[in-house]
Protein backbone atom coordinates (compact mmCIF):
# COMPACT_ATOMS: atom_id res chain seq x y z
CA UNK A 1 0.00 0.00 0.00
CA UNK A 2 2.73 2.36 0.86
CA UNK A 3 4.13 1.79 -2.38
CA UNK A 4 1.30 3.33 -4.51
CA UNK A 5 2.41 6.91 -4.11
CA UNK A 6 5.93 6.51 -4.94
CA UNK A 7 4.85 4.88 -7.90
CA UNK A 8 2.31 7.46 -8.73
CA UNK A 9 4.65 9.88 -8.17
CA UNK A 10 7.26 8.36 -10.70
CA UNK A 11 5.07 7.97 -12.91
CA UNK A 12 3.98 11.65 -12.85
CA UNK A 13 7.70 12.37 -13.11
CA UNK A 14 8.61 10.30 -15.95
CA UNK A 15 5.08 11.62 -17.99
CA UNK A 16 6.06 15.42 -17.08
CA UNK A 17 10.21 14.70 -18.35
CA UNK A 18 8.44 13.18 -21.79
CA UNK A 19 6.36 16.11 -22.06
CA UNK A 20 9.07 18.61 -21.53
CA UNK A 21 10.90 16.95 -24.08
CA UNK A 22 8.55 16.66 -26.83
CA UNK A 23 8.11 20.75 -26.15
CA UNK A 24 11.75 21.01 -26.62
CA UNK A 25 11.93 18.94 -29.84
CA UNK A 26 9.02 20.82 -31.12
CA UNK A 27 10.43 23.88 -30.31
CA UNK A 28 13.89 23.22 -31.80
CA UNK A 29 11.99 21.83 -35.22
CA UNK A 30 10.04 24.85 -35.37
CA UNK A 31 13.25 27.59 -35.02
CA UNK A 32 15.14 25.21 -37.53
CA UNK A 33 12.06 25.21 -40.13
CA UNK A 34 11.49 29.21 -40.13
CA UNK A 35 15.80 29.03 -40.96
CA UNK A 36 15.39 26.51 -43.46
CA UNK A 37 12.19 27.50 -45.22
CA UNK A 38 13.77 30.33 -47.51
CA UNK A 39 15.86 27.91 -48.96
CA UNK A 40 13.18 25.21 -49.29
CA UNK A 41 11.87 25.37 -52.80
CA UNK A 42 16.21 25.94 -53.73
CA UNK A 43 16.95 22.68 -51.77
CA UNK A 44 14.05 20.50 -53.16
CA UNK A 45 14.60 21.32 -56.40
CA UNK A 46 18.20 20.73 -56.09
CA UNK A 47 17.49 17.32 -54.84
CA UNK A 48 15.11 16.64 -57.67
CA UNK A 49 18.35 17.42 -59.59
CA UNK A 50 21.06 15.59 -58.05
CA UNK A 51 18.65 12.45 -58.15
CA UNK A 52 17.33 12.80 -61.44
CA UNK A 53 21.05 13.56 -63.13
CA UNK A 54 22.81 11.39 -60.56
CA UNK A 55 23.16 7.86 -63.03
CA UNK A 56 24.55 10.17 -65.71
CA UNK A 57 27.19 11.79 -63.63
CA UNK A 58 27.85 7.98 -62.62
CA UNK A 59 28.41 6.97 -66.20
CA UNK A 60 30.70 10.42 -67.37
CA UNK A 61 32.76 10.23 -64.42
CA UNK A 62 33.15 6.75 -64.93
CA UNK A 63 34.42 7.74 -68.63
CA UNK A 64 36.75 10.49 -67.00
CA UNK A 65 38.37 7.42 -64.72
CA UNK A 66 36.08 7.83 -61.92
CA UNK A 67 36.46 12.01 -61.49
CA UNK A 68 32.56 12.20 -60.49
CA UNK A 69 33.36 15.72 -59.08
CA UNK A 70 34.30 16.47 -62.58
CA UNK A 71 32.14 14.95 -63.74
CA UNK A 72 29.65 17.22 -61.79
CA UNK A 73 31.16 20.16 -62.96
CA UNK A 74 30.89 19.48 -66.60
CA UNK A 75 27.24 18.45 -66.13
CA UNK A 76 26.53 21.88 -63.91
CA UNK A 77 28.50 24.24 -66.53
CA UNK A 78 27.18 22.31 -69.80
CA UNK A 79 23.31 22.96 -68.22
CA UNK A 80 24.20 26.44 -67.64
CA UNK A 81 25.28 27.67 -70.86
CA UNK A 82 22.25 25.64 -72.16
CA UNK A 83 19.54 27.06 -70.13
CA UNK A 84 20.63 30.56 -69.54
CA UNK A 85 20.36 31.99 -72.52
CA UNK A 86 16.74 30.40 -73.06
CA UNK A 87 15.34 31.01 -69.96
CA UNK A 88 16.28 34.94 -69.73
CA UNK A 89 14.51 35.23 -73.01
CA UNK A 90 11.71 33.41 -72.28
CA UNK A 91 11.54 35.53 -68.50
CA UNK A 92 11.98 38.72 -70.29
CA UNK A 93 9.15 38.35 -72.70
CA UNK A 94 6.99 37.33 -69.81
CA UNK A 95 7.46 39.61 -67.82
CA UNK A 96 7.11 42.25 -70.48
CA UNK A 97 3.89 40.70 -71.93
CA UNK A 98 1.96 40.92 -68.45
CA UNK A 99 3.21 44.87 -67.94
CA UNK A 100 1.97 45.43 -71.39
CA UNK A 101 -1.34 43.65 -70.24
CA UNK A 102 -1.85 45.21 -67.04
CA UNK A 103 -1.18 48.64 -68.90
CA UNK A 104 -3.83 47.52 -71.47
CA UNK A 105 -6.13 47.22 -68.69
CA UNK A 106 -5.71 49.99 -66.24
CA UNK A 107 -5.99 52.08 -69.77
CA UNK A 108 -9.39 50.36 -70.65
CA UNK A 109 -7.92 50.42 -74.45
CA UNK A 110 -7.85 46.77 -75.45
CA UNK A 111 -8.78 46.14 -78.63
CA UNK A 112 -8.24 42.95 -81.22
CA UNK A 113 -7.19 44.00 -84.51
CA UNK A 114 -9.24 43.17 -87.69
CA UNK A 115 -7.80 40.42 -89.80
CA UNK A 116 -5.85 40.90 -92.61
CA UNK A 117 -8.11 40.75 -96.04
CA UNK A 118 -6.03 38.19 -97.48
CA UNK A 119 -7.26 35.71 -94.56
CA UNK A 120 -10.47 35.33 -96.33
CA UNK A 121 -8.89 34.04 -99.55
CA UNK A 122 -7.30 31.10 -97.66
CA UNK A 123 -8.62 27.64 -99.06
CA UNK A 124 -10.88 26.12 -96.81
CA UNK A 125 -10.27 27.65 -93.33
CA UNK A 126 -10.04 31.54 -94.78
CA UNK A 127 -13.83 32.31 -94.59
CA UNK A 128 -15.03 31.24 -91.70
CA UNK A 129 -12.12 32.19 -89.90
CA UNK A 130 -12.11 35.55 -91.69
CA UNK A 131 -15.72 35.96 -89.53
CA UNK A 132 -15.00 34.70 -86.57
CA UNK A 133 -12.18 36.96 -86.09
CA UNK A 134 -13.85 39.85 -87.47
CA UNK A 135 -16.92 39.06 -85.21
CA UNK A 136 -14.69 39.08 -82.27
CA UNK A 137 -12.64 42.38 -83.15
CA UNK A 138 -15.97 44.10 -83.21
CA UNK A 139 -17.80 42.53 -80.10
CA UNK A 140 -15.16 41.07 -77.80
CA UNK A 141 -13.29 44.77 -77.25
CA UNK A 142 -16.05 45.83 -76.02
CA UNK A 143 -16.92 43.36 -73.86
CA UNK A 144 -13.41 43.15 -72.22
CA UNK A 145 -13.23 46.82 -72.00
CA UNK A 146 -16.83 46.79 -69.73
CA UNK A 147 -15.05 44.07 -67.58
CA UNK A 148 -11.66 46.16 -67.30
CA UNK A 149 -12.40 47.99 -64.13
CA UNK A 150 -13.48 44.46 -62.42
CA UNK A 151 -10.23 43.03 -63.28
CA UNK A 152 -7.90 46.17 -62.20
CA UNK A 153 -7.51 44.82 -59.04
CA UNK A 154 -5.66 41.33 -60.17
CA UNK A 155 -3.26 43.87 -61.90
CA UNK A 156 -0.80 43.69 -58.52
CA UNK A 157 -1.46 39.77 -58.20
CA UNK A 158 -0.21 39.27 -61.80
CA UNK A 159 2.95 41.62 -61.44
CA UNK A 160 3.70 39.68 -58.86
CA UNK A 161 4.01 36.52 -59.64
CA UNK A 162 5.50 38.48 -63.02
CA UNK A 163 8.69 39.06 -60.63
CA UNK A 164 8.31 35.60 -59.31
CA UNK A 165 9.50 34.47 -63.10
CA UNK A 166 13.06 36.52 -62.60
CA UNK A 167 13.24 34.74 -58.99
CA UNK A 168 12.64 31.34 -59.89
CA UNK A 169 15.64 31.84 -62.77
CA UNK A 170 17.72 32.68 -60.25
CA UNK A 171 16.14 29.84 -58.22
CA UNK A 172 16.95 27.29 -61.17
CA UNK A 173 20.27 28.35 -61.84
CA UNK A 174 21.62 28.12 -57.83
CA UNK A 175 19.48 24.97 -57.74
CA UNK A 176 21.64 23.20 -60.40
CA UNK A 177 24.80 24.53 -58.49
CA UNK A 178 23.63 22.69 -55.48
CA UNK A 179 22.36 19.74 -57.60
CA UNK A 180 26.12 19.55 -58.47
CA UNK A 181 27.51 19.57 -55.18
CA UNK A 182 25.20 16.76 -53.71
CA UNK A 183 25.83 15.06 -57.06
CA UNK A 184 29.57 14.78 -56.08
CA UNK A 185 28.79 13.05 -52.58
CA UNK A 186 25.78 10.59 -54.20
CA UNK A 187 27.04 7.32 -52.44
CA UNK A 188 27.18 9.17 -49.45
CA UNK A 189 23.80 10.84 -50.10
CA UNK A 190 22.38 7.17 -50.95
CA UNK A 191 23.69 5.61 -47.49
CA UNK A 192 21.98 8.37 -45.43
CA UNK A 193 18.79 8.30 -47.23
CA UNK A 194 18.31 4.74 -46.39
CA UNK A 195 19.65 5.02 -42.98
CA UNK A 196 16.93 7.77 -42.80
CA UNK A 197 13.68 5.67 -44.02
CA UNK A 198 15.19 2.79 -42.12
CA UNK A 199 15.21 4.48 -39.02
CA UNK A 200 11.21 5.50 -39.53
CA UNK A 201 10.04 2.19 -41.18
CA UNK A 202 12.39 -0.74 -39.91
CA UNK A 203 15.30 -2.72 -41.73
CA UNK A 204 13.15 -3.89 -44.55
CA UNK A 205 10.55 -1.75 -45.72
CA UNK A 206 13.27 0.84 -45.38
CA UNK A 207 15.67 -0.09 -48.41
CA UNK A 208 12.37 0.05 -50.69
CA UNK A 209 10.82 3.32 -49.53
CA UNK A 210 14.35 4.78 -50.11
CA UNK A 211 13.90 2.99 -53.79
CA UNK A 212 10.59 3.77 -54.43
CA UNK A 213 11.06 7.65 -53.80
CA UNK A 214 14.03 7.37 -56.01
CA UNK A 215 12.29 5.85 -58.84
CA UNK A 216 9.73 8.29 -58.71
CA UNK A 217 11.26 11.45 -58.86
CA UNK A 218 13.18 10.38 -61.49
CA UNK A 219 10.50 8.73 -63.39
CA UNK A 220 8.52 12.02 -62.73
CA UNK A 221 11.21 14.66 -63.41
CA UNK A 222 12.33 13.02 -66.88
CA UNK A 223 9.28 11.48 -68.38
CA UNK A 224 6.87 14.62 -67.32
CA UNK A 225 8.34 17.40 -66.45
CA UNK A 226 11.61 16.85 -68.37
CA UNK A 227 9.81 16.35 -71.59
CA UNK A 228 7.06 19.39 -70.73
CA UNK A 229 10.41 22.02 -70.32
CA UNK A 230 12.34 20.56 -73.41
CA UNK A 231 9.20 21.33 -75.45
CA UNK A 232 8.81 24.88 -72.96
CA UNK A 233 12.14 25.53 -74.37
CA UNK A 234 11.85 24.59 -78.32
CA UNK A 235 8.63 26.50 -79.13
CA UNK A 236 9.42 29.24 -76.20
CA UNK A 237 12.05 30.43 -77.60
CA UNK A 238 11.13 30.43 -81.82
CA UNK A 239 7.92 32.51 -80.65
CA UNK A 240 10.36 35.18 -78.82
CA UNK A 241 12.62 34.92 -81.89
CA UNK A 242 9.15 35.63 -84.21
CA UNK A 243 8.02 38.33 -82.20
CA UNK A 244 4.59 36.47 -81.38
CA UNK A 245 2.76 38.93 -78.81
CA UNK A 246 2.59 37.36 -75.23
CA UNK A 247 5.46 34.28 -76.25
CA UNK A 248 6.66 33.68 -72.61
CA UNK A 249 2.93 33.35 -71.51
CA UNK A 250 2.18 31.01 -74.72
CA UNK A 251 5.25 29.03 -73.38
CA UNK A 252 4.29 28.93 -69.90
CA UNK A 253 1.12 27.46 -71.24
CA UNK A 254 2.67 25.04 -73.69
CA UNK A 255 5.27 23.90 -70.14
CA UNK A 256 1.69 23.41 -68.34
CA UNK A 257 -0.17 21.83 -71.24
CA UNK A 258 3.31 19.14 -71.13
CA UNK A 259 2.45 18.39 -67.60
CA UNK A 260 -0.80 17.47 -67.87
CA UNK A 261 0.10 15.25 -70.99
CA UNK A 262 -2.41 17.25 -73.23
CA UNK A 263 -0.71 17.90 -76.65
CA UNK A 264 0.61 21.09 -77.03
CA UNK A 265 -0.13 21.74 -80.84
CA UNK A 266 -3.37 23.34 -79.00
CA UNK A 267 -1.22 26.22 -78.74
CA UNK A 268 1.33 26.26 -81.73
CA UNK A 269 -1.81 25.73 -84.61
CA UNK A 270 -3.05 28.76 -83.73
CA UNK A 271 -0.08 30.86 -83.14
CA UNK A 272 0.66 29.32 -86.64
CA UNK A 273 -2.21 30.44 -88.34
CA UNK A 274 -1.59 34.10 -86.72
CA UNK A 275 1.91 33.92 -87.97
CA UNK A 276 0.69 33.55 -91.39
CA UNK A 277 -2.22 35.81 -91.20
CA UNK A 278 -0.03 38.83 -89.88
CA UNK A 279 2.70 38.35 -91.59
CA UNK A 280 1.89 35.98 -94.56
CA UNK A 281 3.51 33.27 -96.71
CA UNK A 282 7.38 33.25 -96.80
CA UNK A 283 10.35 31.40 -95.72
CA UNK A 284 10.58 32.54 -92.50
CA UNK A 285 6.91 31.64 -91.85
CA UNK A 286 7.21 28.24 -93.08
CA UNK A 287 10.55 27.28 -91.44
CA UNK A 288 8.59 28.69 -88.32
CA UNK A 289 5.74 26.52 -88.69
CA UNK A 290 7.44 23.33 -89.33
CA UNK A 291 9.22 24.05 -86.61
CA UNK A 292 6.34 24.27 -84.60
CA UNK A 293 5.11 21.27 -85.54
CA UNK A 294 8.35 19.30 -85.08
CA UNK A 295 8.55 20.91 -81.63
CA UNK A 296 4.63 20.05 -81.08
CA UNK A 297 5.59 16.13 -81.61
CA UNK A 298 8.88 15.94 -80.17
CA UNK A 299 6.87 14.55 -77.14
CA UNK A 300 6.30 11.35 -79.41
CA UNK A 301 10.51 10.93 -79.33
CA UNK A 302 10.90 12.12 -75.96
CA UNK A 303 9.03 9.73 -74.30
CA UNK A 304 10.70 6.35 -75.08
CA UNK A 305 13.80 7.45 -74.24
CA UNK A 306 12.81 9.59 -71.16
CA UNK A 307 9.82 7.85 -69.58
CA UNK A 308 10.67 6.16 -66.32
CA UNK A 309 10.12 2.45 -66.02
CA UNK A 310 7.99 1.13 -63.68
CA UNK A 311 5.92 3.86 -61.91
CA UNK A 312 2.58 5.05 -62.88
CA UNK A 313 1.43 8.44 -61.39
CA UNK A 314 -1.68 8.92 -62.28
CA UNK A 315 -1.96 12.34 -64.44
CA UNK A 316 -4.60 14.23 -62.06
CA UNK A 317 -1.90 13.59 -59.35
CA UNK A 318 0.34 15.28 -61.88
CA UNK A 319 -1.83 17.98 -62.59
CA UNK A 320 -2.91 18.88 -58.90
CA UNK A 321 0.92 19.22 -57.91
CA UNK A 322 1.69 21.39 -60.89
CA UNK A 323 -1.35 24.05 -60.68
CA UNK A 324 -0.82 23.66 -56.26
CA UNK A 325 3.20 24.10 -56.92
CA UNK A 326 2.36 27.24 -58.68
CA UNK A 327 -0.08 28.62 -56.60
CA UNK A 328 2.22 28.11 -53.32
CA UNK A 329 5.86 28.16 -55.20
CA UNK A 330 5.55 30.37 -58.27
CA UNK A 331 6.93 29.35 -61.55
CA UNK A 332 9.39 26.75 -59.20
CA UNK A 333 6.46 24.90 -57.86
CA UNK A 334 5.64 24.14 -62.15
CA UNK A 335 8.51 21.67 -61.40
CA UNK A 336 8.63 20.55 -58.36
CA UNK A 337 4.80 20.16 -57.32
CA UNK A 338 4.48 17.41 -59.25
CA UNK A 339 7.40 15.33 -58.04
CA UNK A 340 6.96 15.80 -54.40
CA UNK A 341 3.38 14.87 -54.83
CA UNK A 342 3.89 11.99 -56.96
CA UNK A 343 6.71 10.78 -54.28
CA UNK A 344 3.53 11.51 -51.88
CA UNK A 345 1.20 9.59 -53.88
CA UNK A 346 3.48 6.60 -54.22
CA UNK A 347 4.60 6.28 -50.78
CA UNK A 348 0.82 6.35 -49.75
CA UNK A 349 -0.42 3.66 -52.16
CA UNK A 350 2.73 1.45 -51.27
CA UNK A 351 1.25 1.85 -47.16
CA UNK A 352 -2.33 1.36 -48.67
CA UNK A 353 -1.04 -2.05 -49.96
CA UNK A 354 1.67 -3.04 -47.85
CA UNK A 355 1.29 -6.79 -46.95
CA UNK A 356 1.55 -7.60 -43.18
CA UNK A 357 4.58 -8.27 -41.62
CA UNK A 358 5.49 -11.47 -40.49
CA UNK A 359 5.10 -11.02 -36.85
CA UNK A 360 1.57 -9.62 -37.39
CA UNK A 361 0.43 -13.12 -39.55
CA UNK A 362 1.59 -14.96 -36.45
CA UNK A 363 0.12 -12.73 -33.85
CA UNK A 364 -3.24 -13.13 -35.94
CA UNK A 365 -2.74 -16.88 -36.53
CA UNK A 366 -1.63 -17.34 -32.94
CA UNK A 367 -4.57 -15.67 -31.74
CA UNK A 368 -7.07 -18.22 -33.80
CA UNK A 369 -6.01 -20.57 -32.48
CA UNK A 370 -6.19 -19.30 -28.78
CA UNK A 371 -9.81 -18.60 -29.58
CA UNK A 372 -10.35 -22.35 -31.38
CA UNK A 373 -9.19 -23.72 -28.18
Amino acid sequence: MDDKPLLTFNSSRALLDVLIRAGLITVLVLFCYDIFHPFLNVMLWALILAVTLYPLNQKLGAKLGNRYGWAAIILVLLGLAILMLPLSLLGASIADSVKDGMHTIEAGQFEIPPPPASVEAWPLIGAPLYGVWMHASQDLSWTFQELAPHLKDWSKVVLHQAAGVGAGIVVFVIALIVAGLIMTHGTRGHRTAVAITTRISGPLRGPQIAELCTATIRAVAQGVVGIAFIQMLLIGVALVIMGVPAAGILALLVLLLGITQLPVLLITVPVVIYVFAHDGVGAGTIIFAVWMVIAGLSDNVLKPMLLGRGVAVPMPVVLIGALGGMVTSGIIGLFTGPVILAVGYELFIGWVYQPANVTDVLEDSGNEIGRDI
